[in-house]
């Protein structure tokens, strides 16, 4: 996780600290970087906490990370799962333009609780994120959490929206939160278990099921 350990957003179901973070380390991508070669990485997930805070929302950090670790590691292939830059375009461009292998922004959950869940996001404007990211030509990711309340027909409906806005691979998952101030778990789905789901509704994307153990 880049751009430091503390996030500018308090989204309902994250552990990671909400408040004013220190500012961006010119020298993270280089540590982050020497790291992926030291562990001789084939395949590096990198995140980042949300940096409203910056101009650029951590652009160039961003940047500079992909950049040093194809330069220590060229065999490596990354994953950016990134934020949504809080809708400025030409931000969002700077990390679509390093063209990682696969680009992630994470819708996290339905229409229906987004504004519970992802008090500082909005839905549309993720999905504009994964629309841009996915037009680009780049591989394009989402993932959903499962058992926050939503329904089967929404949990449908988010997957065709992905669809419908170019998203290529999809996790569905679940979280098991031992913190109070966590969304409380009201439902847990299994994929299996959405039985009015017809295969064609699945056959678009590739869905792992991920558990998530805070």
């Amino acid at each position: 996780m880049i751009l430091g350990n503390v996030c500018t957003r308090s989204c309902g179901f994250c552990a990671v600290a909400t408040g004013k973070p220190e500012a961006a380390d010119p020298m993270e991508p280089l540590r982050v970087a020497k790291s992926v070669k030291l562990m001789q990485v084939k395949h590096c997930v990198i995140t980042c906490v949300d940096r409203d805070d910056l101009k650029d929302g951590g652009a160039e950090i961003w940047v500079e990370t992909i950049r040093a670790v194809r330069k220590l590691s060229p065999g490596t292939t990354m994953e950016t799962l990134i934020g949504d830059f809080a809708g400025r375009w030409e931000n969002l461009q700077q990390v679509i333009d390093e063209k990682p292998e696969v680009v992630s922004h994470n819708l996290e959950t339905v229409r229906r609780l987004t504004k519970q869940v992802r008090v500082q996001a909005k839905y549309d404007r993720s999905l504009e994120v994964l629309k841009r990211i996915s037009e680009s030509g780049v591989r394009t990711k989402s993932g959903v959490m499962l058992g926050l309340g939503e329904t089967d027909e929404e949990i449908l409906e988010t997957m065709h929206d992905l669809k419908n806005n170019g998203v290529q691979i999809l996790t569905l998952g679940n979280i098991f939160s031992q913190q109070e101030n966590i969304c409380l778990l009201r439902s847990l789905y299994i994929l299996t278990g959405l039985k009015n789901t017809k295969k064609q509704d699945l056959k678009w994307v590739s869905v792992m099921w991920k558990a998530d153990h805070w």
